[in-house]
């Protein structure tokens, strides 16, 4: 398996191609902004074939350079429903404008070939299989991506900004639900074996043991002892 992530532009946000091996088809998660050259530079130095732009929600952050990468490659992006407007109309998603210099470095609107996630859909992409879970509370169609034990890796978790090493993602801005947001970390990612690598879309990657041990918030939902919470604050 390789795993080839990168933080990009304004908001550092980890973009993620996902391959069985070098000089292999992959998959790619998460082009925000100002990303289309590391997804390049990542395809040549590893030589990979693009088939599919996977997204773990619709904020402008993880979907900037969606239509440019798309574009150039002829594949297909697939994002929620809920958050599909998203991509052609970013200011609305925020609930207020993110400022004309940064939208003039934008490239909004919708690829040629959009496809729509739906929970517990199982996508067979690239020789690999990636199970879709509907996680709203950062987003009304926020969803994570489960990849199974392999021979060479344990499970993984793209959390998108789900969850994140010791914190998750914000719940103030539309869509946002803070109710939502524990519900979903209580189904998605409980149930889930402690040696399962997350990979978020912010920050370092972790695992469900460490963040069930020691993050405040799976730690309240899990047990109720998660002590005083704060106001997340983190994605964008």
């Amino acid at each position: 398996m390789l795993i080839a992530g990168f933080p990009a532009g304004a908001w550092g946000t980890n973009c993620y191609l996902v391959a069985p091996a070098a000089g292999e088809e992959c998959v790619i998660i998460d082009p925000g902004h100002q990303a289309a050259q590391g997804v390049e530079e990542a395809l040549a130095k590893h030589r990979l074939k693009p088939v599919a732009v996977v997204l773990t929600h619709g904020h402008i952050d993880h979907v900037a350079s969606v239509v440019p990468v798309c574009g150039a490659h002829d594949v297909p992006a697939w994002i929620h429903p809920a958050d599909r407007y998203m991509m052609s109309d970013p200011e609305k998603a925020l609930g207020r404008s993110i400022g004309m210099p940064l939208i003039g470095e934008l490239t909004v609107g919708e690829p040629d070939d959009v496809h729509e996630l739906t929970d517990g859909a199982a996508l067979e992409l690239a020789g690999m299989k990636l199970t879709v879970a509907h996680a709203p509370g950062h987003t009304k169609g926020s969803v994570t991506f489960g990849m199974p034990e392999a021979a060479d890796i344990p499970p993984l978790l793209f959390s998108g900004d789900l969850l994140f090493a010791g914190s998750i993602g914000r719940t103030d801005l539309p869509g946002g639900d803070m109710d939502e947001m524990l519900a979903s970390l209580a189904r998605v990612c409980l149930p889930l074996d402690d040696s399962t690598v997350v990979l978020s879309g912010h920050g370092p990657q972790t695992t469900i043991g460490r963040e069930r041990a020691a993050n405040p918030y799976l730690r309240e939902v899990a047990t109720g002892q998660g002590g005083p919470l704060g106001t997340p604050r983190r994605g964008m």
